[in-house]
């Protein structure tokens, strides 16, 4: 079987600022557990490669499993320290793409012609792309062959603005995932805030908020 492909910011603030980010470390770790259940096996890109930032805040959401990943050498050297540069992964490798959150991939993910490139590579190759809460930001721009967004037409989900209010960052962030996602022609559904849900259409899956990694994980692995 094909490999998933993460991917993770290489963002360390929020920018024009002095206050941290970096990947939500959860969903990371919890997609992870959830592959390493199904023995499907993993690799890691970021923008620039190399070393990903943790969100200090996600620290303060963690449980047994979580923190057995997060401590895991493999983990910490691939995931952490020594992630893929987009020149290094060959679409071809890859039945999924899954894109991670935390605040800092809104400045990293949306406009990355790389990630957008391998994204529709594994799209075209009849494989799935996907994401949790920020993580949809990796989505929002990419366009097909023809100029199409990819989005366009499909009921997508990520962070909301009611939770982006209530994570108190709504004047920090660069843009607002529904309004970017309608903006190019998504349906853009939601659940209540800080509740698990995602969604699957047809080869999209995505997930709303941090507490939605496993159900993104495990409607990907129904598909694979």
């Amino acid at each position: 079987m094909k490999k998933v492909l993460i991917v993770e910011t290489n963002v360390t603030r929020y920018q024009g600022t002095n206050d941290p980010t970096g990947l939500w470390l959860g969903e990371a770790a919890e997609f992870v557990d959830e592959m390493q259940q199904a023995q499907i096996a993993v690799d890691y890109v970021s923008p620039n490669g190399g070393f990903v930032p943790l969100d200090p805040r996600s620290m303060k959401y963690t449980d047994a499993a979580t923190m057995a990943v997060y401590e895991d050498p493999d983990f910490i050297n691939r995931a952490l320290k020594n992630t893929l540069k987009p020149s290094q992964v060959d679409p071809d490798d890859y039945t999924a793409i899954y894109y991670t959150g935390g605040h800092g991939v809104m400045w990293d993910f949306p406009d990355n012609p790389e990630l957008q490139a391998i994204a529709l590579a594994i799209y075209q190759h009849g494989g799935y792309v996907t994401s949790v809460c920020h993580g949809i930001a990796g989505l929002l721009n990419i366009k097909d062959q023809t100029g199409q967004y990819l989005i366009a037409g499909k009921t997508i989900t990520g962070f909301t603005a009611t939770e982006e209010l209530i994570a108190g960052k709504q004047r920090i962030v660069p843009f607002l995932n529904r309004e970017r996602a309608t903006a190019h022609g998504a349906i853009f559904s939601q659940h209540r805030f800080y509740r698990e849900y995602a969604i699957t259409d047809g080869q999209l899956i995505t997930g709303q908020n941090p507490f939605s990694a496993r159900a993104v994980a495990r409607q990907l692995i129904a598909k694979l």
